[in-house]
């Protein structure tokens, strides 16, 4: 009994036997028992732990909270900020780079660098940071840490390694760029404002230099008050004091006058020759009421003010400013040109929008082409060069997220034919209405790599619809968009009805996918315990869909109440398996009307499928005496045999989609027969349930023998206000109903109770937690424990993106055994069904959540027209392996190592014309474990995979060769069987963040790596490893990161990623002309470096900020020589070398010039005779 209870728990660690045999590989009825080989297994393994190193590639999809935007105007280069601390800059397709602060605090503000291959990033933890965009990885140069003043604004001005740092106590400090040391000179609150003004003006929301005279800087306080501080006299040259709080300022771009956007939603304008008040108030969507007030609007947030060479109207585009009885409308974004007003809307709430423009010099004419418009969702690109103002087409694949995804699936070396035929059938469902206008964002060179295969990326979502995606050479594009909803009728919103009984706001949720890309056939699983078969085809088909009803439920013994004349609510069995809420509590409709029907109605007529995935089949788990069908928790299908397997928590099913028939319907119970090794006896009958006038709650019960007898507890419980009350049953009584729930202390039992178990249900807005231990076990010598539940008030429901999506049957410990075993893993392939098997056979591994392993041989008719006619039949052997754990993935090797790959069917078209004298013929590729062996009775090696350990059989002996424990503190959550390096290893990710590799068959480890300790169930969901060393998961609700653990791909991972910095001339400024430049405005030169340096303003306070050296050190320091800041500081000196040089050659044209009047002068007087000789006559 002990040994049985070690096997049981999973939690005791193997000890080897023979040849790496284990307790756990124990022999139970039938089971092998662990020994030597019957022969020498001699595989050269060819991978060490050298051939292993993980490391981050590429992140494709739209940054999760967007914070903060910013642009290159000269390297065309876009950065995007976000709420967790990470920056992505964008060029053209393939330039991609997402940058992460190891502090993690929000982006501010991002300023690029213009031209100089550099940004800086304010952060919400007053840290300043310098990036150095001249290398594939950006790097931080140099950071500078605010000790006393929270920073609010930062504005550079162009072509100035001088940054203005404006504070929340409305101060405004200057920082050197190369250094990131802070200049002594401070413009302090109190002496830009007036010294009557009592109030303090607020924090900085707003600098700039004047684009008229750099000498002249322009702070925007948010109270309203706008001072223009005169750097050079260390004075204020005007202040505006306006009523209403400022949000953001815009210049003219002669420097004469800007406009001001306000709280109240209006914009003013501002001109320097009279600043006692704006020259002109707008409401720009405010109406004028009959009492003559303009109605109350919205902030504006942000307004731009820009001039086009080709029109005299200026450009004012503005976020917000809508009036508030329109609490209806969308987010959007005016655009004002002229007297024509145009409102865009917006399917999210704005964030940030920029303006570009053709020139980097502010004092130019801007000539806007195209609005950059951040959402919270989304990127929006407006040209603005047409007048109906079309969208670009976005480049990048930031629609990921258009409905939560729910799973992920990852296929690497492709067939070569596959994308093309995807993108050619997913074009012609593209959006039109784009501009026609390249994508302005065009930074960066990338190039196709040496080193490409196809790869193909699946993401399913919550309203059903599939998305296919090319992820060759670290880009990532959309080629083809299916939608599972057209298969099913709209659901009616029914009160009472089985829509309302669901509780489902994503009905058609897609939960697993099955995809093979060589036969192009498609599995989707449903949330709604829904199977729908694709078929892929060139050509459009007018089809019936064939529906399969599946009667896949579980019988429960009958309800043993601790009364009978008490009326308890009935208690079933969690399966812990569901991601999805469980029903809602019933109406009074009678459950005989909900038994034998699905969650969800196929459409039942004809219907027209376009070229691209058309629905064959859909497989449907039926409601049973009420209860709704367990979700599908494991998925399989097979071309070459045509049959696919489906499985949940109450058993396994397994459907011929050849001839449309279900071939095997049987509880996982019932698949044992005489070998189940834990001898659990036959269920009773259902019997009509009790209800309750809240809500009947289904019990929980567990299996464990003692002398052969089941022992079975169920226990009530009440609910009291934020109480929970734990009632024994047996003696029927309670503690206080008093104890808080939060007072209830379960680490002592925790640890005294060696079988005790957690499940979590979330049910009606509560958390239930049940405890499941050994009803004979004691504790001290003190009497039997007695089971019980505990109730307690709900805590707020994680999310869906949050959420595991495959099912988990041991969240702490394999000891989770409720009534009903789920069946966790599924896979078919040749195999050997019996230890008498001479030849390989078709077979189906099936693995359960307590750790077994079955086989179920099958008898497959090979040729096409018997397989059209004749039946498959099948039948469990009686088979039964065991490990440690739930059973999660199946592999299979050939005697020398390589990896035998399932049979499939080469893809033919089902709609494509035939020829009645040449029929066609299915063709299938068979991949025997004797094909590439001289000894067809050799056997091959099965490879195993659990929560908690690995394992690899020999067969057909089903002797264990080679055990390892994977883990004993955590579990696993994702293991594929990957070719890597011309070879093969098992690939894990487990719960506590770990990514390992075990070598094959030997199961040496390789790499064991804690690459994610704090990793989330969105990750747990979506992980997933391809060939080559790749893998992926969802790191955000809207982002994929891809990640490689192969030492080559990190050794080459510079060549297959785009280079942000691309070596550009700086354009020249516009000539300004004769007479502007002689009358328009100040020529004298302005120099920071003698009013910020330290010669002149002293250094700033130590304990005002602190600078911090990058992440190399001084290494980075050093090599920031010949990075940015020394690339800066060169092309400074050359640009001081180049104007010295063009004002020298001016002052020489302007002597010239002065030489040549005074020499034409004196010749017009003396041709005059002005010096006494007369003109010749004749």
């Amino acid at each position: 009994m002990k040994k049985f209870r070690k096997v049981l728990d999973g939690l005791t660690t193997s000890s080897p036997a023979g040849v790496g045999g284990s307790s756990s590989c124990a022999s139970a009825a039938g089971t092998p028992t662990a020994g030597p080989s019957p022969r020498e297994i001699d595989v050269a393994e060819t991978l060490t732990s050298e051939s292993f190193q993980i490391c981050k590639t590429v992140r494709h999809g739209f940054p999760c909270q967007p914070t903060a935007l910013a642009f290159d105007p000269v390297q065309k280069l876009l950065a995007i900020g976000s709420r967790s601390g990470g920056v992505r800059i964008l060029g053209r397709p393939g330039v991609d780079c997402y940058c992460q602060h190891e502090s993690g605090a929000a982006v501010l503000q991002l300023q690029f660098l213009i031209n100089e291959g550099a940004l800086v990033t304010a952060c919400a933890d007053d840290t300043l940071h310098l990036w150095n965009l001249r290398q594939k990885r950006p790097a931080i140069l140099h950071s500078l840490k605010f000790n006393r003043e929270r920073i609010t604004f930062c504005h550079l001005p162009f072509q100035s390694k001088w940054l203005y740092v404006g504070t929340e106590r409305g101060n405004t400090h200057i920082a050197n760029i190369e250094s990131f040391i802070l200049s002594g000179y401070v413009i302090m609150w109190n002496k830009a404002i007036e010294l009557a003004t009592k109030t303090h003006p607020g924090p900085v929301v707003h600098l700039s230099d004047s684009p008229k005279d750099e000498g002249k800087l322009l702070i925007g306080f948010e109270s309203g008050t706008v001072v223009m501080w005169d750097l050079r006299a260390k004075k204020a040259d005007f202040r505006i004091h306006y009523d209403e709080a400022i949000h953001s300022v815009s210049w003219h771009h002669e420097g004469k006058q800007f406009m001001c956007s306000h709280s109240d939603g209006s914009l003013t304008v501002w001109n320097l020759r009279n600043t006692a008040r704006p020259v002109q108030v707008t409401f720009p969507h405010g109406k004028t009421q009959r009492d003559g007030r303009k109605e109350s609007c919205k902030p504006i947030l942000k307004v731009e003010y820009k001039m086009s060479r080709n029109s005299s109207e200026p450009f004012v585009i503005f976020s917000g400013g809508l009036s508030y009885d329109k609490a209806s409308r969308r987010p959007t974004l005016t655009i004002m040109h002229g007297k024509a007003i145009t409102v865009l809307e917006m399917d999210h709430p704005i964030v940030e929008f920029m303006v570009l423009c053709d020139t980097p010099y502010p004092n130019e004419v801007q000539e806007p082409y195209a609005a950059v418009v951040l959402l919270e969702k989304d990127l929006v690109v407006v040209d603005l060069t047409q007048s109906n103002f079309p969208i670009f087409e976005n480049p990048y694949p930031m629609d990921i997220h258009e409905s939560p995804v729910t799973c992920t699936a990852y296929f690497a070396d492709c067939p070569p034919d596959i994308i093309p035929v995807l993108y050619s059938i997913g074009a012609k469902h593209k959006k039109t209405g784009y501009s026609h206008k390249e994508w302005p964002v065009s930074g960066g060179t990338w190039t196709l790599g040496s080193q490409t295969y196809p790869e193909i990326i699946l993401t399913g979502h919550a309203d059903g619809t599939i998305k296919f995606w090319d992820a060759t050479a670290m880009t990532l594009q959309m080629l083809y968009k299916l939608k599972t909803s057209k298969v099913f009728e709209k659901p009616k919103a029914v009160e009472g009805g089985r829509g309302a009984e669901l509780g489902e706001e994503d009905p058609y949720a897609v939960q697993m996918l099955s995809w093979c890309p060589h036969s192009r056939l498609l599995c989707v699983v449903g949330i709604s315990a829904n199977l729908i078969l694709y078929r892929f085809s060139k050509h459009d088909a007018n089809t019936n869909i064939t529906v399969l009803e599946v009667r896949l439920q579980c019988e429960v013994e009958e309800v043993i109440s601790p009364s009978d004349t008490e009326n308890t609510p009935c208690l079933s069995d969690p399966s812990g398996h569901s991601p999805q809420p469980p029903p809602s509590p019933r109406s009074n409709t009678p459950d005989s009307a909900r038994d034998s029907i699905p969650c969800l109605k196929v459409k039942d007529r004809t219907i027209r499928m376009p070229p691209g995935y058309q629905a064959e089949l859909v497989v449907q788990l039926l409601w049973v005496d009420g209860e709704p069908p367990q979700p599908i928790t494991s998925l399989d299908i097979n071309s070459a045999y045509g049959l696919l397997a489906l499985g949940n928590c109450n058993g396994l099913a397994v459907v011929d989609y050849i001839q449309r028939t279900v071939l095997l319907c049987m509880s996982t119970l019932e698949l044992y027969g005489a070998a189940d090794p834990f001898q659990r006896l036959t269920r009773s009958p259902r019997k009509s349930r009790q209800s309750t006038p809240d809500f009947c709650m289904r019990g929980l019960s567990n299996f464990y023998s003692d002398s052969k007898k089941r022992i079975r507890t169920f226990y009530l419980f009440h609910l009291c206000s934020n109480t929970c009350k734990i009632i024994d049953l047996k003696k029927k009584t309670s503690t206080p109903a008093s104890m808080k729930y939060n007072q209830l202390n379960f680490g002592p039992l925790v640890h005294q109770i060696p079988y005790l178990s957690f499940c979590i249900l979330w049910k009606y807005n509560f958390f239930f937690l049940s405890i499941f231990l050994c009803p004979s076990f004691t504790c001290s010598g003190a009497r039997p424990l007695t089971p019980s539940i505990v109730l307690c008030p709900s805590c707020p429901a994680e999310s869906r993106e949050n959420s595991f999506s495959r099912s988990r049957s041991s969240s702490v410990s394999s000891i989770d055994r409720d009534t009903k075993e789920a069946v966790t893993a599924l896979q078919f392939g040749e195999s050997y069904g019996r230890k008498t098997d001479a030849l390989p056979t078709p077979c189906l591994w099936v693995g359960t959540s307590l750790g077994l392993v079955l086989l179920i041989p099958m008898s497959i008719p090979t040729d096409d027209q018997e397989r059209q006619e004749e039946p498959v039949t099948m039948a469990p052997t009686g088979t039964v392996l065991m490990l440690k754990g739930s059973v999660l993935r199946f592999g299979f090797l050939d005697l020398r190592g390589a990896v035998i790959s399932a049979p499939y069917e080469v893809w033919r078209d089902p709609n494509a014309q035939e020829d009645p004298e040449r029929p066609r013929k299915r063709k299938l590729v068979n991949f025997s474990p004797s094909s590439s062996q001289e000894n067809c009775g050799e056997g091959h090696l099965a490879v195993v995979c659990s929560e908690r350990q690995a394992v690899v059989f020999l067969m057909p002996a089903q002797v264990c060769l080679h055990v390892h424990n994977i883990t004993e503190a955590s579990f696993v959550l994702r293991a594929d069987l990957v070719s890597f390096c011309n070879s093969v290893c098992l690939a894990c990710f487990c719960a506590n963040g770990h990514v390992m590799t075990l070598s094959l068959p030997s199961l040496r480890p390789l790499l064991d790596v804690n690459y994610l300790p704090l990793t989330d169930m969105r990750i747990a969901r979506t992980f997933c490893f391809t060939n080559g060393g790749q893998a992926l998961y969802l790191s955000s609700p809207t982002e994929i990161q891809r990640i490689t653990y192969s030492q080559e791909m990190c050794d080459n991972l510079q060549d297959l990623l785009g280079e942000l910095f691309t070596p550009i001339e700086t354009p020249e400024a516009q000539n300004r002309g004769f007479l502007k430049g002689f009358f328009g405005g100040n020529t004298q030169t302005f120099d920071r470096e003698e009013l910020f340096g330290e010669a002149a303003a002293g250094k700033a306070s130590r304990s005002l900020a602190q600078h911090i050296p990058g992440q190399a050190g001084m290494e980075g320091m050093k090599a920031a020589a010949g990075g940015a800041v020394g690339e800066l500081a060169r092309a400074r000196i050359a640009l001081d070398e180049r104007g010295q040089r063009l004002g020298e050659l001016e002052e020489r044209t302007a002597l010239l010039m002065t030489s040549a009047e005074t020499f034409s002068k004196h010749a017009h007087e003396w041709y005059l005779g002005g010096s006494g000789f007369e003109p010749a006559t004749f």
